[in-house]
């Protein structure tokens, strides 16, 4: 993942695990060379020197093909992708070297077994670029790469990366029906078309398999029928002002996509604990997706698509650490304000990824972008306009100076945060060793922190009992 200053070079081992051929060795001629799309379509390149270009050159003939306007250019990124790793690359990464480079990678950032390594095989894509904020997107006038922009949201929707309320998915599902088929259309062909195209085309695919014990003795069938019919309903309101071009309606996409908190995250692969459970306390571990953006971070539940934690960069401390032996993990470690027994106490969240390395660098490089474009947003007196208020907070905007921040919602909505439901370490004794103690210590565990804090370290009375 871009953000720090990795080449992704394979760890220094005595035994390479790839058998790599001499990139020197690489033809000079011209080669064809086929950039992929989210949508599966491909960009056809014929490029000389395949194995020294660099990822900026190519962007000019993939910008050309697309007719990406230069004003727009730094909306997308090159990414190497496959199902077992995702990484977006710098300007001057060279893609041919980094597929060469593929093998080691993996086994430095995946936990996938041999087999799946060396069958493995990344594509080339052209994708939204991390770092590309939101505000500027909503500038972009171009149909073109509004297209572009809505392909990659509505993908992330139905494959529930992007997870979402009712509300918002079925808005999103007829604003794509719109998009996709028209509007103004007659119910009969709506229902046609969805049909021909797949409900699984408009909404996300989750939704077909859930809603519980209830509705699978119900059946299938009469789940997708309910789904249809609230999307046509749906469709049929928006399509009553039948006088916007597509342009209204993909920017209109967009901006509800950008009022979820995750929209234009990194994703990394990772575990969490889970509860201990039942006489034997037994635990194990969550599949998780954390994603990382300009905004802060996300834990998410891979099998619930909800959010587990959301964190803006002011509210969180963290830092990650290598496996100590054999067996160990690599772990991200997040720290937080919480709250035990109506006590304020900084809670511990371990998140077990051999992409830990990758997230903290892409967190770290996050938070010195946020910091540079605040200080240049910083007014005549030096004084910041307020940011957004954190997802999943009540009432940080008002709160005085120097008080800790609200507790994090917890409702029905896949947005809000589920803390109660993370096993976390509560307490942290005097920032030298985790232990399950309550607190007394008067700084962060951690010492990269993304200034101004809204997080603060809890500093408890000397007559609190330690247990």
């Amino acid at each position: 993942m871009e953000g720090d200053d990795s080449e992704f070079p394979p760890e220094s081992s005595e035994h390479s695990h790839s058998q790599r051929g001499s990139v020197a060795s690489s033809v000079t001629r011209a080669q064809d060379v086929l950039v992929y799309l989210v949508t599966d379509s491909a960009v056809h390149l014929c490029v000389e020197g395949v194995g020294c270009v660099s990822v900026q050159e190519m962007g000019r003939s993939v910008r050309e093909a697309l007719n990406v306007p230069d004003s727009a250019q730094d909306a997308f990124a090159f990414w190497l992708c496959s199902p077992l790793l995702e990484l977006q690359l710098k300007p001057k990464h060279q893609p041919y070297k980094l597929c060469r480079q593929w093998q080691d990678l993996l086994y430095r950032f995946t936990e996938a077994s041999e087999d799946d390594i060396a069958q493995d095989e990344p594509c080339l894509q052209y994708r939204r670029n991390v770092f590309y904020p939101k505000i500027k997107e909503l500038q972009i006038k171009d149909e073109g790469v509004l297209r572009l922009l809505y392909d990659e949201a509505r993908m992330n929707i139905l494959d529930g990366r992007y997870p979402c309320d009712p509300e918002h998915w079925l808005a999103l599902g007829a604003l794509s029906c719109a998009i996709e088929l028209g509007t103004g259309l007659e119910e009969q062909k709506v229902v046609a078309a969805i049909r021909e195209k797949k409900l699984s085309s408009f909404l996300p695919g989750h939704l077909m398999v859930g809603g519980g014990f209830l509705s699978t003795l119900r059946g299938k069938g009469a789940r997708q029928a309910e789904l249809e019919q609230s999307l046509l309903r749906e469709y049929q309101t928006l399509s009553q002002d039948a006088s916007q071009d597509p342009t209204h309606y993909l920017r209109q996409y967009l901006s509800t996509c950008h009022t979820l908190p995750y929209y234009g995250c990194a994703f990394f692969s990772a575990d969490i604990d889970k509860p201990a459970q039942g006489i034997l306390h037994r635990g194990g571990r969550k599949a998780v997706t954390v994603g990382i953006s300009l905004e802060g971070v996300y834990v998410m539940d891979v099998k619930e698509k909800h959010v587990l934690l959301g964190l803006r960069f002011n509210e969180l401390s963290w830092d990650h650490s290598y496996p100590d032996g054999e067996g160990d993990s690599h772990i991200l470690w997040l720290e937080f304000d919480g709250e035990e027994a109506g006590t304020p106490v900084n809670k511990l969240l371990k998140i077990y990824s051999k992409q830990a390395e990758l997230m903290s660098g892409l967190i770290e490089f996050c938070v010195e972008l946020r910091s540079a474009g605040e200080a240049a947003a910083t007014g005549m007196d030096g004084e910041v306009a307020p940011a957004q208020a954190p997802a999943g907070q009540v009432g940080t905007a008002e709160r005085p100076r120097g008080n800790r921040r609200g507790k994090l919602r917890r409702q029905s909505s896949v947005v809000c945060s589920r803390v109660h439901s993370l096993n976390t370490i509560s307490y942290v004794d005097d920032g030298k060793e985790i232990k399950r103690l309550k607190p007394k210590r008067a700084a962060s565990f951690f010492t990269r922190q993304a200034p101004p804090q809204d997080y603060a370290a809890v500093q408890v009375a000397e007559s609190l009992e330690q247990g």
